[in-house]
């Protein structure tokens, strides 16, 4: 009897633990593996299928990325050569038996000895790397140039106007040339940064140290067993067992592809496959000032994509495969020759001196020494990519092209200060010689350029907002998305349709478009706040982030109940971005601005003060830290930080007016007056400032002073009345 009750009792037990295990194999099993488990396999599987794309790769640039310090990939001079650099610190580049050296100045701003330990790039430069104890690798100043096999010093090249010591946050050893943030994602496959923002170390890793097969196709081992099925058994299997998709792809798509590295941008996390958009990951940089000129012109490095999303190649379906090699990096077609650009622009009407009307190479004729230093023979002016791919050096001696293929305008040039190839090339002729031939030979008429908008806009003229709306609601193949987000993200809403046009912008199709209108939205009513709450729910990271910054602000009590779940899961989604950023001063600033903007002053301060200690000339930090210390009742540290700020850049309105009125607030008013007056004589002065100047003149009877500058104030802006004093 007890047997078959222990009997029955165990089959009971089964019988009710049958149905959980049902439960947990049909629904938490399969939860979990709705992002199935993926492994890198290396480029050496890859062979045995792909070996013609594998041996375009190999020697291309991505191949030659980074690998480690050996003799084979070091290219540099380091038998004892030496390299002065313009601050006197005289350099020196040795061998230690197998190890490469380098006798250089360290961050105590003392002499060390330093051993390479991996090599970076191949052509026109190679940089080498050091490693340090807390898992950083910092990229040395000195630089081997391969194009005349010299050593230079990096920052005598870029930064020619400052003196480049351990203090500054330029130096090799600083944050500025550390390789774990700002170099590593685009040399290397599968790279996790590995960033303790605790600890402030790091503990960066890779899949294969150069960019290879997988960092384009993705993680290979689910294809690897595709590749080992049977003909039938393949057919169910998506896109060959990869997660990321390179054919089939639409331009954008394609186009994308590459810019998570060949574009300027600022990251998000660490890179996973699974990504439906590259806004999940990055925040591409915006064709506008400082990084570019006002019309769209390469200034400061780029890496291709923001320029290329400009160019009427990229509004009409053209991709970067069209031109390039995608596993060698080569052109597919010479372009000395033109045979490139005569893949689709037909040779009668653009391959004649009709069009180009420049000597060809067998005539007779002076060569040209452009402004980049650039060395143009008789006949290079025959050729498509001197005259509209023309181009600037960067980091001392890479000269990279501009990829928005534009049409020269020198009469641009001579109303809006923007660059154009005719005096670029021909750097000792002016503007106006350029124009005069130009319309010798193709005429009076200009097209518009969209560079006119963003130029009338930042000036404040009047109209501008017109011209902006027309281009963000044209359709796409007289605007791309690059230009309509820019020219969105410079609306001054002076009309209705002005802000009309920026609500319909928040529900775009296009990310980069949404970001721009979440990142310029005013926050001036209830129905502001309702549309920026209904942004925490868009399906793209950088949408919901800039919406999390913009809301940061706001309490409980100020939200609708139905939003207090997703705004708390989106804020801590925000805050762990913050984190992951935060080992660069503007990471640590970008936290201090959140917890200032939730009123938490002491820890903004601390988060500012970190940023300042790592960069002591990041002057926005210390402009916020002055308003953090007036907060706390310190003008006397706000003070201190707002000097330093006006010391640095004279020439700076914002913080002139910003130092102006705390001086007034502290009763120094003559010294108020004084900065004050200095504020209103800068581009872009907040109109107020003319009403401060006004109210401080009457507060000395000098009522004539007073009233001149209060009429300015009036022309400046109309509702200047409706400013009360304390402004």
């Amino acid at each position: 009897m007890k047997y078959a009750r222990l009997k029955l009792v165990l089959t009971l037990v089964i019988l009710l633990l049958y149905p959980l295990y049902l439960l947990k194999h049909q629904y938490f099993t399969k939860k979990q593996s709705d992002k199935p488990a993926y492994s890198y396999v290396g480029k050496k599987v890859c062979i045995e299928c792909h070996e013609t794309e594998y041996n375009d790769w190999r020697g291309s640039d991505h191949d030659r990325s980074m690998d480690v310090a050996n003799d084979a990939t070091v290219l540099g001079d380091f038998n004892d050569a030496v390299l002065v650099s313009k601050n006197g610190v005289t350099h020196r580049m040795f061998r230690n038996g197998k190890k490469f050296m380098v006798h250089t100045d360290g961050e105590d701003g003392k002499m060390h000895d330093y051993e390479v330990k991996y090599v970076f790039g191949w052509t026109p430069l190679q940089n080498y790397l050091v490693e340090f104890p807390d898992g950083r690798l910092q990229t040395l100043a000195l630089t081997w140039n391969n194009l005349d096999c010299s050593w230079y010093s990096m920052p005598d090249f870029l930064y020619k106007n400052e003196v480049v010591d351990h203090n500054n946050w330029l130096h090799w050893t600083n944050q500025a040339q550390n390789w774990n943030s700002m170099c590593a994602y685009c040399h290397s496959t599968d790279l996790k940064k590995g960033y303790d923002y605790k600890t402030d170390t790091y503990n960066t890793t890779w899949a294969e140290i150069d960019v290879s097969c997988e960092a384009c196709h993705g993680p290979a081992s689910y294809h690897v067993k595709w590749a080992h099925m049977p003909e039938y058994a393949r057919e169910k299997i998506k896109n060959y067992g990869l997660l990321e998709k390179t054919s089939g792809l639409t331009s954008v798509e394609y186009i994308d592809k590459c810019a998570r590295c060949h574009a300027r941008r600022s990251t998000l996390n660490d890179y996973d496959p699974h990504f439906k958009s590259i806004y999940d990951h990055i925040i591409p940089e915006l064709p506008t000032t400082p990084f570019y000129y006002v019309d769209g012109q390469i200034k400061e490095e780029d890496y291709v994509w923001g320029s290329f999303n400009q160019s009427k190649m990229s509004e009409w379906g053209v991709q970067c495969n069209d031109c390039h090699n995608v596993h060698s990096g080569k052109l597919v077609l010479p372009v000395e020759t033109n045979e490139l650009c005569l893949q689709c622009h037909k040779a009668a009407d653009y391959n004649t001196p009709n069009h180009h009307s420049h000597k060809d190479f067998e005539e007779k004729g002076d060569l040209v020494i452009s402004e980049s230093g650039v060395v143009f023979e008789v006949g290079s002016g025959t050729q498509c990519y001197n005259c509209h791919m023309h181009g600037r050096h960067y980091m001392g001696v890479d000269y990279r092209r501009d990829h928005s293929f534009r049409i020269p305008r020198p009469d641009l040039s001579e109303q809006l200060g923007t660059p154009n190839a005719c005096t670029q090339c021909h750097a000792d002729e002016s503007n106006r010689w350029a124009q005069d031939y130009i319309e010798k030979w193709f005429g009076i008429s200009r097209h518009y350029q969209f560079g006119w908008a963003i130029y009338d806009a930042q000036h404040g003229f009047k109209d501008s907002d017109r011209q902006l709306v027309e281009i963000i609601n044209s359709p796409e193949k007289v605007y791309s998305y690059s230009k309509k987000a820019t020219a969105l993200a410079n609306l001054t809403f002076e009309s209705d349709s002005s802000k009309k046009t920026l609500y319909t912008a928040l529900t775009n199709v296009n990310p980069q478009i949404r970001l721009t209108a979440v990142r310029i939205l005013r926050i001036e009513s209830q129905k502001d706040i309702d549309r920026m709450l209904r942004m925490l729910s868009d399906g793209t990271k950088a949408v919901r982030m800039e919406t999390a910054n913009k809301l940061s602000f706001m309490t409980d009590e100020q939200i609708p109940l139905r939003y207090h779940k997703i705004f708390h899961a989106v804020l801590k989604e925000f805050e762990k971005v913050l984190q992951y950023n935060y080992d660069a001063p503007m990471g640590k600033f970008s936290m201090g601005n959140f917890y200032y903007m939730r009123k938490d002053y002491k820890l903004a301060k601390r988060h500012y003060l970190a940023a300042i200690k790592q960069d002591n000339q990041l002057d926005v930090a210390k402009m916020n830290i002055a308003n953090v210390y007036s907060a706390l009742s310190k003008p006397d540290k706000a003070e201190k930080y707002l000097r330093e700020v006006v010391e640095h850049n004279p020439n700076d309105s914002l913080s002139l007016y910003n130092l102006g009125l705390l001086l007034s607030e502290t009763r120094k008013y003559r010294e108020s007056l004084k900065y004050l007056i200095k504020a209103s004589e800068k581009q872009g002065v907040n109109p107020r400032v003319f009403y401060n100047i006004a109210t401080l003149y009457d507060f000395f009877n000098d009522h004539e002073n007073a009233v001149k500058y209060l009429r300015m104030a009036t022309r400046k802006n109309p509702d200047i009345s409706t400013y009360s004093k304390s402004e």
